[in-house]
């Protein structure tokens, strides 16, 4: 029995007694019918979700449901998520100290997921991967590397971490990089991508790895797209029309330039990147920690410090975005470029308590193509949303890494 099949309303009362809910607790969380029919009927792909830096830090078998997180399988099963990019993600503090080392461990905790559990959960390299797990009722695990300071400006790690599974490459994090300069990082040291920077994107491409903009600057955004000759992805950014001061985020003209490149924006569902609001109180509570954490010197503890943050949001409340912020951003990318280079990378596991209200969790998929079903999108351009356009970028790579070989 295939997926598209599979009763929606069956696997939902089922997950409900897996995880202990009653019945009526279950149907006010669900979303319509049709919505739930839609985001079991195509594979949905996410092009980020930290899980596995969120293991190194405090091990949960995700396998079965967890008490803490935003990922696991039976919340997965529920939303319909399909192929979330697993986020192999190495701190800009890891620049030239280990790096690489990090980077081969946090793969293993993917491996290690499947192997516990080979029965919900497959690895992904292609494509057609993602597509053959999704009729056989697995959740693919396909891999992007956040940051490419685990490349270590040696070429023959990035074969190696092809070979090991990475099929997205964030060039730079937080920091500049050997690579590229990074969008937060005031210190532009490279004017765009490095000279190594340049011929890894070239080398990226013989390989079939999909060049990852998100965090990267503007000129570095520029850079990328003139040097490869694939499409190229945001694995998780939101646009800067409702951040104007965000340089993390892609503004129109970006987007247009993504487009003509083929590529996807991929909306991040953390509310910093949605929202003006939530982007400002970020900005304000950060100043204010660190005049905090200077005042304390020496004296500072870790619970002193999560005290000044319990404290300072009960007297500034965070302003959550909503599933329609999320909507609003999809329906700017549509107008501006079309339905073909939008996609989901949700962030989960890597903007801790800042995601909108109705999308706490991956099993939250249904809820935001509600939304879209009342603002009378298509089922065949929801379809796109959720993994199609990821999907075709992924085979467009794979296609000249063909040619190169």
């Amino acid at each position: 029995m295939t997926r598209a099949n599979f009763s929606s309303a069956l696997r939902f009362t089922a997950l409900a007694a897996i995880m202990g809910l009653g019945l009526s607790a279950a149907a006010q969380a669900e979303p319509s019918q049709r919505a739930m029919d839609i985001a079991h009927k195509y594979p949905i792909v996410d092009g980020h979700i930290d899980v596995p830096y969120r293991m190194q830090n405090h091990w949960e078998n995700v396998t079965q449901a967890t008490k803490g997180g935003d990922f696991d399988h039976p919340r997965a099963l529920k939303g319909g998520l399909d192929a979330p990019f697993m986020s192999i993600y190495i701190p800009a503090t890891k620049e030239g100290k280990g790096a690489k080392e990090l980077a081969d461990v946090l793969i293993d905790q993917v491996e290690a997921i499947v192997y516990r559990a080979p029965n919900k959960f497959a690895i992904a390299r292609t494509a057609d991967d993602i597509r053959n797990n999704f009729n056989a009722q697995k959740i693919s695990l396909p891999m992007g590397m956040e940051n490419g300071a685990a490349i270590e400006g040696d070429l023959k790690n990035l074969t190696h971490f092809f070979n090991r599974g990475i099929r997205y490459i964030t060039l730079a994090h937080s920091k500049s990089n050997h690579i590229s300069d990074s969008s937060y990082d005031e210190s532009k040291i490279w004017d765009g991508l490095s000279p190594f920077g340049v011929e890894m994107v070239k080398e990226m491409n013989r390989l079939g790895i999909m060049i990852d903009v998100s965090h990267v600057s503007d000129a570095a955004f520029y850079h990328s797209l003139k040097v490869s000759q694939a499409p190229v992805i945001a694995s998780h950014s939101s646009l800067r029309h409702f951040t104007p001061e965000l340089e993390r985020n892609v503004d129109d003209k970006m987007l247009k330039a993504l487009a003509k490149n083929d590529g996807v924006i991929m909306i991040n569902f953390g509310s910093f990147f949605l929202t003006e609001a939530a982007m400002n109180w970020a900005n304000k509570h950060n100043a204010a920690k660190q005049a905090f954490e200077t005042l304390q010197g020496d004296n500072l503890t870790e619970e002193a410090s999560q005290r000044f943050d319990d404290n300072y949001k009960q007297r500034f409340p965070y302003p959550f975005a909503t599933i329609a912020d999320v909507a609003d951003h999809i329906d700017r990318a549509k107008k501006l470029v079309g339905i073909d280079h939008i996609g989901l990378g949700s962030d989960y596991d890597g903007v801790g308590d800042t995601l909108p209200e109705g999308l706490k969790d991956v099993a939250s998929y249904p809820a935001l193509i509600d939304e879209l079903l009342k603002r009378n999108y298509k089922e065949k351009d929801i379809e796109k949303i959720l993994g199609g356009n990821a999907l075709r970028v992924m085979e467009a790579v794979e296609a000249l890494a063909a040619k190169s070989h």
